[in-house]
């Protein structure tokens, strides 16, 4: 279940940051609304990777489109094995 406070709760920062673990942030409201959330910075690490690593997957996808696949073969002997 999401671990969801309200930000007025940050005047008692320690215990909120003590709330938050790896792969179960805090959640902080604002007026009832959603508006942030507290991770651990492993976890942001690990989330800017998968970007990262999402966007040059997609980007490879475009260019396989636009100018078409390689084989194993060729890919083979560009590496040359």
């Amino acid at each position: 279940m999401p671990n969801i406070k309200p930000v007025s709760d940050l005047r008692n920062y320690t215990d909120v940051l003590n709330e938050v673990r790896e792969d179960s942030p805090v959640y902080l409201t604002r007026n009832g609304r959603g508006e942030y959330a507290i991770i651990k910075l492993k976890e942001l690490d690990r989330l800017k990777a998968t970007i990262r690593l999402l966007s040059n997957l997609e980007e490879g996808e475009k260019s396989a489109r636009e100018k078409g696949w390689l084989s194993a073969q060729d890919v083979e002997a560009k590496l040359g094995l």
